[in-house]
Protein backbone atom coordinates (compact mmCIF):
# COMPACT_ATOMS: atom_id res chain seq x y z
CA UNK A 1 0.00 0.00 0.00
CA UNK A 2 1.26 3.47 -0.88
CA UNK A 3 2.57 5.44 2.07
CA UNK A 4 0.48 8.47 1.09
CA UNK A 5 -2.84 6.66 0.71
CA UNK A 6 -3.70 7.09 4.43
CA UNK A 7 -3.07 10.83 4.02
CA UNK A 8 -5.64 11.06 1.25
CA UNK A 9 -8.17 9.20 3.36
CA UNK A 10 -7.48 11.51 6.29
CA UNK A 11 -7.92 14.54 4.03
CA UNK A 12 -11.30 13.21 2.88
CA UNK A 13 -12.45 12.91 6.48
CA UNK A 14 -11.05 16.35 7.32
CA UNK A 15 -12.99 18.05 4.50
CA UNK A 16 -16.25 16.40 5.51
CA UNK A 17 -15.88 17.22 9.20
CA UNK A 18 -14.80 20.82 8.60
CA UNK A 19 -17.74 21.36 6.25
CA UNK A 20 -20.03 20.29 9.05
CA UNK A 21 -18.26 22.70 11.41
CA UNK A 22 -18.57 25.60 8.93
CA UNK A 23 -22.30 24.89 8.42
CA UNK A 24 -22.86 24.74 12.18
CA UNK A 25 -21.18 28.15 12.66
CA UNK A 26 -23.26 29.60 9.83
CA UNK A 27 -26.60 28.42 11.23
CA UNK A 28 -25.75 29.52 14.76
CA UNK A 29 -24.89 33.04 13.58
CA UNK A 30 -27.31 33.33 10.67
CA UNK A 31 -29.20 36.36 12.00
CA UNK A 32 -25.98 38.20 12.84
CA UNK A 33 -24.78 38.43 9.24
CA UNK A 34 -25.28 41.76 7.46
CA UNK A 35 -26.44 39.88 4.34
CA UNK A 36 -27.50 36.42 5.46
CA UNK A 37 -28.92 35.43 2.06
CA UNK A 38 -25.56 36.04 0.37
CA UNK A 39 -23.84 33.97 3.03
CA UNK A 40 -26.46 31.23 2.63
CA UNK A 41 -25.91 31.22 -1.14
CA UNK A 42 -22.18 30.66 -0.70
CA UNK A 43 -22.70 27.94 1.90
CA UNK A 44 -25.12 26.22 -0.45
CA UNK A 45 -22.55 26.31 -3.26
CA UNK A 46 -19.88 25.00 -0.89
CA UNK A 47 -22.14 22.14 0.25
CA UNK A 48 -23.02 21.22 -3.35
CA UNK A 49 -19.33 21.29 -4.30
CA UNK A 50 -18.49 18.93 -1.47
CA UNK A 51 -21.36 16.60 -2.36
CA UNK A 52 -20.02 16.27 -5.90
CA UNK A 53 -16.28 16.19 -5.21
CA UNK A 54 -15.85 14.60 -1.75
CA UNK A 55 -14.37 11.45 -3.30
CA UNK A 56 -11.93 13.32 -5.52
CA UNK A 57 -9.38 13.51 -2.72
CA UNK A 58 -9.37 9.80 -1.92
CA UNK A 59 -6.42 9.11 -4.24
CA UNK A 60 -3.72 11.09 -6.09
CA UNK A 61 -5.14 10.04 -9.46
CA UNK A 62 -8.53 11.61 -8.77
CA UNK A 63 -7.12 14.76 -7.20
CA UNK A 64 -6.05 16.60 -10.34
CA UNK A 65 -4.42 20.01 -10.64
CA UNK A 66 -7.63 21.51 -12.05
CA UNK A 67 -9.58 20.26 -9.06
CA UNK A 68 -7.04 21.71 -6.62
CA UNK A 69 -7.17 25.10 -8.37
CA UNK A 70 -10.98 25.10 -8.28
CA UNK A 71 -11.07 23.95 -4.66
CA UNK A 72 -8.59 26.59 -3.53
CA UNK A 73 -10.41 29.27 -5.55
CA UNK A 74 -13.69 28.41 -3.83
CA UNK A 75 -12.00 28.75 -0.45
CA UNK A 76 -10.46 32.13 -1.39
CA UNK A 77 -13.81 33.43 -2.70
CA UNK A 78 -15.49 32.42 0.56
CA UNK A 79 -12.83 34.18 2.66
CA UNK A 80 -13.04 37.40 0.64
CA UNK A 81 -16.85 37.23 0.44
CA UNK A 82 -17.05 37.25 4.23
CA UNK A 83 -16.14 40.93 4.27
CA UNK A 84 -19.16 41.67 2.07
CA UNK A 85 -21.82 39.58 3.83
CA UNK A 86 -20.75 39.86 7.48
CA UNK A 87 -20.91 42.91 9.72
CA UNK A 88 -17.85 45.00 10.51
CA UNK A 89 -18.35 44.44 14.23
CA UNK A 90 -18.22 40.68 13.87
CA UNK A 91 -15.18 40.85 11.61
CA UNK A 92 -13.34 43.12 14.05
CA UNK A 93 -14.34 40.79 16.86
CA UNK A 94 -12.58 37.86 15.19
CA UNK A 95 -15.59 36.02 13.73
CA UNK A 96 -14.75 33.07 11.49
CA UNK A 97 -14.86 33.39 7.73
CA UNK A 98 -17.57 31.63 5.75
CA UNK A 99 -15.47 28.52 4.90
CA UNK A 100 -13.78 28.71 8.31
CA UNK A 101 -11.21 25.91 8.77
CA UNK A 102 -12.51 24.12 5.66
CA UNK A 103 -10.12 26.34 3.69
CA UNK A 104 -7.25 24.43 5.31
CA UNK A 105 -8.36 21.29 3.46
CA UNK A 106 -7.72 22.96 0.11
CA UNK A 107 -4.19 23.86 1.24
CA UNK A 108 -3.57 20.35 2.58
CA UNK A 109 -4.67 18.92 -0.76
CA UNK A 110 -1.99 21.01 -2.47
CA UNK A 111 0.57 19.80 0.10
CA UNK A 112 -0.19 16.11 -0.38
CA UNK A 113 -0.41 16.36 -4.15
CA UNK A 114 2.56 18.59 -4.93
CA UNK A 115 4.75 18.69 -1.82
CA UNK A 116 5.93 21.65 0.21
CA UNK A 117 6.23 24.06 -2.75
CA UNK A 118 2.57 23.70 -3.68
CA UNK A 119 1.72 23.95 0.01
CA UNK A 120 3.67 27.20 0.30
CA UNK A 121 1.80 28.73 -2.65
CA UNK A 122 -1.64 27.62 -1.43
CA UNK A 123 -1.09 28.67 2.18
CA UNK A 124 0.30 32.05 1.09
CA UNK A 125 -2.81 32.76 -1.01
CA UNK A 126 -5.05 31.83 1.92
CA UNK A 127 -2.98 34.03 4.22
CA UNK A 128 -3.28 37.03 1.90
CA UNK A 129 -7.04 36.48 1.57
CA UNK A 130 -7.47 36.31 5.37
CA UNK A 131 -5.48 39.51 5.89
CA UNK A 132 -7.48 41.26 3.14
CA UNK A 133 -10.77 40.09 4.69
CA UNK A 134 -9.78 41.37 8.15
CA UNK A 135 -8.33 44.61 6.81
CA UNK A 136 -5.56 44.68 9.40
CA UNK A 137 -3.03 42.15 10.70
CA UNK A 138 -4.77 41.29 13.97
CA UNK A 139 -2.96 38.96 16.35
CA UNK A 140 -5.38 36.05 16.07
CA UNK A 141 -5.43 36.33 12.29
CA UNK A 142 -1.63 36.30 12.07
CA UNK A 143 -1.55 33.32 14.45
CA UNK A 144 -3.99 31.31 12.32
CA UNK A 145 -2.23 32.28 9.10
CA UNK A 146 1.17 31.18 10.39
CA UNK A 147 -0.29 27.94 11.75
CA UNK A 148 -1.76 27.00 8.37
CA UNK A 149 1.38 28.07 6.54
CA UNK A 150 3.84 26.13 8.73
CA UNK A 151 1.72 22.99 9.10
CA UNK A 152 0.94 22.70 5.39
CA UNK A 153 4.58 23.14 4.36
CA UNK A 154 5.65 20.57 6.98
CA UNK A 155 3.10 18.06 5.70
CA UNK A 156 4.19 18.70 2.11
CA UNK A 157 7.81 18.08 3.05
CA UNK A 158 6.88 14.86 4.88
CA UNK A 159 5.01 13.67 1.81
CA UNK A 160 8.04 14.30 -0.40
CA UNK A 161 10.29 12.39 2.01
CA UNK A 162 7.77 9.53 2.14
CA UNK A 163 7.65 9.33 -1.64
CA UNK A 164 11.43 9.31 -1.90
CA UNK A 165 11.60 6.57 0.74
CA UNK A 166 8.98 4.55 -1.11
CA UNK A 167 10.95 4.82 -4.35
CA UNK A 168 14.14 3.82 -2.56
CA UNK A 169 12.40 0.83 -0.97
CA UNK A 170 10.96 -0.28 -4.31
CA UNK A 171 14.39 -0.03 -5.91
CA UNK A 172 15.97 -1.95 -3.04
CA UNK A 173 13.37 -4.72 -3.39
CA UNK A 174 14.05 -4.91 -7.13
CA UNK A 175 17.78 -5.16 -6.50
CA UNK A 176 17.24 -7.82 -3.83
CA UNK A 177 15.01 -9.87 -6.14
CA UNK A 178 17.53 -9.56 -8.99
CA UNK A 179 20.37 -10.51 -6.65
CA UNK A 180 18.54 -13.59 -5.38
CA UNK A 181 17.75 -14.68 -8.93
CA UNK A 182 21.37 -14.17 -9.92
CA UNK A 183 22.58 -16.18 -6.93
CA UNK A 184 20.12 -18.97 -7.76
CA UNK A 185 21.36 -19.10 -11.34
CA UNK A 186 24.97 -18.94 -10.12
CA UNK A 187 24.35 -21.92 -7.83
CA UNK A 188 22.89 -23.93 -10.69
CA UNK A 189 25.83 -22.97 -12.90
CA UNK A 190 28.33 -23.89 -10.20
CA UNK A 191 26.67 -27.22 -9.48
CA UNK A 192 26.28 -28.13 -13.15
CA UNK A 193 28.03 -26.29 -15.97
CA UNK A 194 31.23 -25.33 -14.13
CA UNK A 195 31.76 -28.83 -12.77
CA UNK A 196 31.23 -30.35 -16.23
CA UNK A 197 33.71 -27.91 -17.78
CA UNK A 198 36.25 -28.67 -15.08
CA UNK A 199 35.78 -32.41 -15.65
CA UNK A 200 36.19 -31.98 -19.44
CA UNK A 201 39.38 -30.01 -18.87
CA UNK A 202 40.89 -32.65 -16.58
CA UNK A 203 39.96 -35.63 -18.75
CA UNK A 204 40.92 -33.88 -21.96
CA UNK A 205 44.35 -33.04 -20.62
CA UNK A 206 44.81 -36.65 -19.47
CA UNK A 207 43.77 -38.11 -22.85
CA UNK A 208 45.89 -35.74 -24.98
CA UNK A 209 45.53 -35.08 -28.69
CA UNK A 210 42.30 -33.47 -29.87
CA UNK A 211 40.78 -34.10 -26.45
CA UNK A 212 43.54 -31.95 -24.91
CA UNK A 213 42.52 -29.06 -27.17
CA UNK A 214 38.92 -29.55 -26.12
CA UNK A 215 40.05 -29.57 -22.48
CA UNK A 216 41.98 -26.33 -23.01
CA UNK A 217 38.91 -24.64 -24.49
CA UNK A 218 36.75 -25.98 -21.66
CA UNK A 219 39.20 -24.48 -19.19
CA UNK A 220 38.99 -21.09 -20.91
CA UNK A 221 35.20 -21.18 -20.86
CA UNK A 222 35.23 -22.19 -17.21
CA UNK A 223 37.36 -19.16 -16.32
CA UNK A 224 35.14 -16.84 -18.37
CA UNK A 225 31.98 -18.25 -16.82
CA UNK A 226 33.39 -17.96 -13.31
CA UNK A 227 34.24 -14.31 -14.04
CA UNK A 228 30.67 -13.69 -15.16
CA UNK A 229 29.22 -15.41 -12.10
CA UNK A 230 31.46 -13.34 -9.85
CA UNK A 231 30.15 -10.15 -11.45
CA UNK A 232 33.19 -9.21 -13.52
CA UNK A 233 33.52 -8.38 -17.18
CA UNK A 234 34.34 -10.97 -19.79
CA UNK A 235 37.53 -10.01 -21.67
CA UNK A 236 37.31 -10.50 -25.46
CA UNK A 237 40.11 -13.06 -25.63
CA UNK A 238 38.83 -15.00 -28.66
CA UNK A 239 37.34 -13.86 -31.97
CA UNK A 240 33.82 -14.72 -33.12
CA UNK A 241 35.19 -17.22 -35.67
CA UNK A 242 37.25 -18.98 -33.01
CA UNK A 243 34.26 -19.16 -30.66
CA UNK A 244 32.14 -20.64 -33.46
CA UNK A 245 34.81 -23.26 -34.16
CA UNK A 246 35.04 -24.06 -30.46
CA UNK A 247 31.27 -24.47 -30.18
CA UNK A 248 31.19 -26.79 -33.20
CA UNK A 249 33.97 -28.95 -31.76
CA UNK A 250 32.23 -29.15 -28.40
CA UNK A 251 28.96 -30.17 -30.06
CA UNK A 252 30.72 -32.91 -32.04
CA UNK A 253 32.08 -34.68 -28.97
CA UNK A 254 29.64 -33.61 -26.24
CA UNK A 255 28.09 -36.40 -24.17
CA UNK A 256 25.14 -35.98 -21.82
CA UNK A 257 27.13 -35.68 -18.59
CA UNK A 258 25.39 -34.75 -15.33
CA UNK A 259 27.08 -34.11 -12.00
CA UNK A 260 26.55 -36.73 -9.37
CA UNK A 261 24.15 -35.85 -6.58
CA UNK A 262 20.89 -36.86 -5.00
CA UNK A 263 17.75 -36.50 -7.05
CA UNK A 264 15.23 -33.93 -5.99
CA UNK A 265 12.48 -35.44 -3.88
CA UNK A 266 8.80 -35.26 -4.73
CA UNK A 267 6.53 -32.65 -3.24
CA UNK A 268 5.55 -32.99 0.43
CA UNK A 269 7.56 -33.87 3.57
CA UNK A 270 10.78 -35.68 2.77
CA UNK A 271 13.23 -37.78 4.79
CA UNK A 272 16.53 -35.89 4.79
CA UNK A 273 18.37 -39.05 5.81
CA UNK A 274 17.24 -40.83 2.64
CA UNK A 275 18.72 -38.01 0.56
CA UNK A 276 22.05 -38.01 2.39
CA UNK A 277 22.56 -41.77 2.78
CA UNK A 278 23.69 -42.31 -0.88
CA UNK A 279 26.75 -40.14 -0.17
CA UNK A 280 28.12 -42.80 2.17
CA UNK A 281 30.98 -44.80 0.67
CA UNK A 282 34.60 -45.73 1.06
CA UNK A 283 35.70 -42.24 2.03
CA UNK A 284 32.44 -40.85 3.47
CA UNK A 285 30.65 -41.99 6.64
CA UNK A 286 27.05 -41.10 7.37
CA UNK A 287 25.33 -41.15 10.75
CA UNK A 288 21.82 -40.08 11.65
CA UNK A 289 18.78 -40.93 13.75
CA UNK A 290 17.10 -44.26 13.35
CA UNK A 291 13.79 -42.56 12.61
CA UNK A 292 12.99 -40.43 9.53
CA UNK A 293 14.05 -36.76 9.72
CA UNK A 294 11.24 -35.02 7.88
CA UNK A 295 11.59 -31.64 6.19
CA UNK A 296 9.66 -29.90 3.43
CA UNK A 297 10.74 -31.36 0.09
CA UNK A 298 12.09 -28.13 -1.39
CA UNK A 299 14.08 -27.34 1.75
CA UNK A 300 15.36 -30.92 1.96
CA UNK A 301 16.53 -30.78 -1.65
CA UNK A 302 18.40 -27.52 -1.07
CA UNK A 303 19.98 -28.91 2.10
CA UNK A 304 21.08 -32.05 0.25
CA UNK A 305 22.55 -29.91 -2.54
CA UNK A 306 24.51 -27.89 0.02
CA UNK A 307 25.88 -31.12 1.50
CA UNK A 308 26.88 -32.28 -2.00
CA UNK A 309 28.70 -28.97 -2.54
CA UNK A 310 30.53 -29.42 0.77
CA UNK A 311 31.60 -32.96 -0.20
CA UNK A 312 32.73 -31.69 -3.61
CA UNK A 313 35.00 -29.24 -1.81
CA UNK A 314 36.40 -32.10 0.26
CA UNK A 315 37.19 -34.13 -2.86
CA UNK A 316 38.75 -31.14 -4.65
CA UNK A 317 40.79 -29.60 -1.86
CA UNK A 318 41.38 -32.26 0.79
CA UNK A 319 42.89 -34.86 -1.51
CA UNK A 320 41.94 -38.41 -2.50
CA UNK A 321 43.01 -39.88 0.83
CA UNK A 322 40.87 -37.55 2.95
CA UNK A 323 37.86 -38.91 4.81
CA UNK A 324 34.58 -37.11 5.44
CA UNK A 325 31.84 -37.63 8.01
CA UNK A 326 28.20 -36.57 7.67
CA UNK A 327 26.19 -36.22 10.87
CA UNK A 328 22.42 -35.63 10.68
CA UNK A 329 20.69 -34.31 13.81
CA UNK A 330 16.96 -33.92 14.34
CA UNK A 331 16.38 -31.02 16.76
CA UNK A 332 12.93 -29.80 17.89
CA UNK A 333 13.11 -26.56 15.91
CA UNK A 334 15.67 -27.32 13.21
CA UNK A 335 17.46 -29.95 11.16
CA UNK A 336 21.24 -29.81 11.50
CA UNK A 337 23.75 -31.49 9.18
CA UNK A 338 27.47 -31.40 9.95
CA UNK A 339 30.05 -32.25 7.29
CA UNK A 340 33.57 -32.77 8.67
CA UNK A 341 36.78 -33.89 6.99
CA UNK A 342 40.35 -34.65 8.07
CA UNK A 343 42.01 -32.69 5.27
CA UNK A 344 44.59 -29.91 5.55
CA UNK A 345 41.98 -27.24 6.37
CA UNK A 346 41.41 -23.88 4.70
CA UNK A 347 44.13 -21.22 4.93
CA UNK A 348 43.02 -17.90 6.37
CA UNK A 349 41.65 -15.58 3.69
CA UNK A 350 41.29 -18.35 1.10
CA UNK A 351 37.47 -18.15 1.01
CA UNK A 352 37.51 -14.43 0.23
CA UNK A 353 40.10 -14.97 -2.51
CA UNK A 354 38.02 -17.81 -4.00
CA UNK A 355 34.91 -15.63 -4.08
CA UNK A 356 36.78 -12.87 -5.90
CA UNK A 357 38.04 -15.45 -8.40
CA UNK A 358 34.49 -16.61 -9.10
CA UNK A 359 34.71 -19.88 -7.18
CA UNK A 360 31.38 -19.73 -5.44
CA UNK A 361 31.13 -23.18 -3.86
CA UNK A 362 30.96 -21.87 -0.29
CA UNK A 363 29.50 -18.43 -1.00
CA UNK A 364 26.57 -19.59 -3.15
CA UNK A 365 26.16 -23.37 -3.23
CA UNK A 366 26.39 -23.62 0.56
CA UNK A 367 25.81 -20.31 2.34
CA UNK A 368 23.50 -18.91 -0.33
CA UNK A 369 21.23 -21.94 -0.22
CA UNK A 370 20.99 -21.93 3.56
CA UNK A 371 20.34 -18.18 3.66
CA UNK A 372 17.45 -18.56 1.21
CA UNK A 373 15.98 -21.21 3.52
CA UNK A 374 16.20 -18.88 6.51
CA UNK A 375 18.95 -21.03 7.99
CA UNK A 376 22.68 -20.69 8.46
CA UNK A 377 25.95 -22.27 7.38
CA UNK A 378 28.81 -22.07 9.83
CA UNK A 379 32.29 -23.03 8.65
CA UNK A 380 35.13 -23.85 11.04
CA UNK A 381 38.56 -24.69 9.69
CA UNK A 382 41.94 -24.95 11.37
CA UNK A 383 44.97 -25.41 9.10
CA UNK A 384 46.20 -28.98 9.46
CA UNK A 385 43.10 -30.16 11.38
CA UNK A 386 40.43 -30.36 8.70
CA UNK A 387 37.23 -28.43 8.07
CA UNK A 388 33.77 -28.62 9.60
CA UNK A 389 30.62 -27.18 8.03
CA UNK A 390 27.44 -26.98 10.10
CA UNK A 391 24.21 -26.54 8.10
CA UNK A 392 21.12 -25.55 10.07
CA UNK A 393 17.62 -25.38 8.53
CA UNK A 394 14.67 -24.30 10.69
CA UNK A 395 11.44 -26.30 10.69
CA UNK A 396 8.91 -25.17 8.13
CA UNK A 397 11.62 -23.55 6.00
CA UNK A 398 11.41 -23.37 2.24
CA UNK A 399 13.09 -21.45 -0.57
CA UNK A 400 12.02 -17.80 -0.58
CA UNK A 401 9.87 -16.61 -3.44
CA UNK A 402 11.89 -15.02 -6.19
Amino acid sequence: MSVELPLWRALTGYRILTLGYALALFFLNYHEYAHPLGAALYMGVLTAWMAVTWSWVTSPERCTKRFLVADLSLALVGILLTAAVDSAERIDGGAATLPSIWAGGAVLGCAIKGGWRWAAVGSTLVAVANLAERGSPARDTVHNVLLVWVSSIAIGYIVEVARASERTLARALQIEAATRERERLARDIHDGVLQVLAMVQRRGTALGGEAAELGRMAGEQEIALRTLVAGGLLPPQRSAEQLAEDAELVRSVRAPVRPAGPARPPAGPCDVGALLAPHAGAGVSFAGPGTPVLLEAAAAAELAAAVSAALDNVRKHAGDGARAWILLEDEPDAVVVTVRDDGPGIPEGRLADAEREGRMGVALSIRGRLRDLGGSAELLSVPGQGTEVELRVPRGAGPKDE
